[in-house]
């Protein structure tokens, strides 16, 4: 098969994870070849890349290899060195989204300073090098005080909830004490986390996903209620605050914006994650266009495709129970069986308590329906590792 314009043949992705995979499914549909990179052999987009370069995230020549034999590259999560695709990029490769986006991202401070810049409401925030600084960013802020590490956070990981002076040698300890840059935030007794999942392409183009409500546990994304039960003025706000969001990092692709309902209904940003992202899985069967799908068009200059939303939808993750071992799938058949339940199963060969295992996704006439159908299907499939 021959394409006309030779940059939309080839696509490389950095990372073989659930959304490596995604992107692959619809990047297929598009007639696109497609590379990953990945150092777990059976990871879970192996199956269906047409190439597998098995080699660490920081292998430099690794990286220039997929460079070389793709027409871009893009990205599955942002943890991975920067340098290596900025040497890349000053070549004349193609890298989507942007290196200067990603390293400003990765540094929780960078970003938050670059949002306040641009008059994007924040939490308030502070550098920090140790003990003393936190207190006293701890007095300004009052207790309770956030403290996160700038880099290498995900999932809860990396921050730590100072409630008293007693407790801030400890959280400086926990997070690395000094060694990784870290940063206070002032804390967020909010009413709701909400998210927002908008794309830019290559032309200027942006389109919006509908708002997102998200539940977390223990720090981990638990489920996802679209539309989010808030008001048509917030709903307009979060979505201006992503197409500003998509302006200041020069974005290309999905760009995924997590923010605070305050308890006196205002709207903060809180993280930006420049990939598709776990609370954009509703978009899969809840939207006209998915947000992988719409990932792959943005990168590779295709038109935008529609983000209507078609029906209210929920969004739930499996996580891995039991204990650490091979994955096994335990219900599917009756989690189907659920009346518009669709189920994602990643393929993860190993199990563990916590882990991201798959998701499921409810369509229904109303939101109140899709949860409940949502609720009792998530007690009915479970992914395991080793028995009990």
């Amino acid at each position: 098969m021959k394409f006309k314009d030779k940059t939309r043949q080839k696509i490389g992705i950095i990372g073989g994870g659930q959304l490596g995979k995604m992107m692959i499914l619809e990047a297929k549909k598009m007639g696109f070849y497609v590379t990953i990179l990945d150092p777990t052999k059976k990871c879970p987009a192996h199956s269906i890349a047409d190439q597998h370069l098995v080699a660490d995230f920081d292998d430099r020549e690794a990286i220039r290899k997929l460079a070389e034999q793709s027409d871009l590259i893009t990205y599955e999560f942002e943890h991975i060195g920067v340098e290596p695709l900025k040497e890349l990029e000053a070549e004349g490769y193609k890298i989507y989204p942007t290196a200067r986006s990603l390293e400003i991202i990765q540094n929780k401070y960078h970003q938050k300073n670059i949002l306040k810049q641009d008059q994007i409401a924040v939490p308030n925030f502070v550098k920090v090098t140790n003990p003393a600084e936190i207190r006293e960013a701890a007095e300004k802020f009052g207790y309770p005080v956030m403290l996160k590490s700038c880099t290498g956070g995900y999932d809860g990981k990396g921050n730590a909830l100072i409630s008293s002076p007693e407790e801030v040698e400890t959280a400086f300890q926990e997070l690395g004490a000094g060694k990784a840059p870290l940063m206070a935030e002032k804390y967020i007794p909010f009413k709701k986390e909400i998210s927002i999942i908008a794309a830019r392409g290559l032309t200027g183009e942006m389109k919006v996903y509908p708002v997102g409500e998200n539940d977390h546990q223990d720090n981990i994304l638990y489920e996802t209620k679209v539309p989010a039960e808030i008001s048509a003025e917030l709903k307009q706000k979060a979505e201006e605050f992503a197409r500003e969001v998509l302006k200041v990092f020069e974005g290309i692709g999905i760009f995924c914006v997590e923010m605070f309902l305050t308890e006196d209904n205002q709207l903060l940003v809180n993280e930006i994650a420049p990939r598709p992202h776990n609370s954009g899985h509703y978009t899969i069967e809840g939207c006209v266009t998915s947000q992988f799908e719409q990932h792959v068009r943005a990168i590779t200059a295709l038109p935008l495709g529609d983000t209507t939303l078609l029906r209210p939808t929920v969004m739930r993750n499996i996580l891995g129970s039991g204990k650490e071992g091979k994955a096994e799938v335990i219900g599917l058949d009756p989690a189907l069986a659920v009346e518009g339940v669709e189920v994602h199963i990643y393929q993860k060969t190993v199990s563990r308590p916590g882990r991201k295992m798959g998701h499921l996704t409810v369509t229904a006439a109303s939101l109140e329906e899709a949860a409940e159908k949502g609720l009792k299907a998530s007690k009915l499939i479970e992914i395991k590792g080793e028995k009990d």
